[in-house]
Order: structure tokens, then sequence, then C-alpha cells
């Protein structure tokens, strides 16, 4: 299991100008059963993906198709972490 913290690198009004392909990006990472969860960091200097995948690698090509990432409006940090605790109604997320 994977948490990705992407950093805007350019000004807000920049990075939501793309905002709308990149929902549809996270839209069809989640039907490809990739994603588990996402959202915009607080206050707005970047977002957080919780995120499935056989590997960094394998993680660093879906990512590298971020419309965020192709026009340049963002930086990605990949943590790979394995959850050995979780609350009952995420349990299926242990050892993922």
């Amino acid at each position: 299991m994977f948490v990705v913290i992407l950093t805007y690198t350019k000004p807000l009004a920049q990075v939501d100008a793309h905002l709308v392909a990149h929902r549809a990006w996270l839209k069809g990472q989640y039907e490809a059963g990739v994603f588990i969860a996402s959202g915009r960091q607080v206050p707005p200097v970047g977002g957080v993906i919780l995120a499935r995948a056989e590997s960094p690698e394998a993680l660093r090509v879906v990512l590298a198709q971020d419309p965020f990432n192709i026009n340049g409006v963002a930086s990605y940090q990949v943590i790979e972490f394995s959850p050995s605790m979780a609350a009952p109604e995420y349990e299926s997320l242990k050892g993922a």
C-alpha cells in the first residue's frame, strides 16, 4: 500500500486549471482498483492519495499519467507501507 503526497509547484489558479482532467484521471484509477482514497490537503498546498499497486515503479507509471504531472503543476512523494492495524471497518487494508 502507498501514500502519495502531492505538492503543488505552481500557483493554485494554475493547478485548478487542470482540476477537471485530474478528477477524471482519479476516477479512472478508482475504477481500476488502484486508488482507495484521495483529497486536497488543508490548506490547499497539494493532495494525498492512498493507493494499491504491485510496486513503487508501477505506481509511478500511473502517476506519470496524472494531468497535474503532465502539466508540471505538482510533484509527488511516494511512501510505501504495510498496514498492520486498522479500524474494524478497514480490516481489509491490513497487509495490503
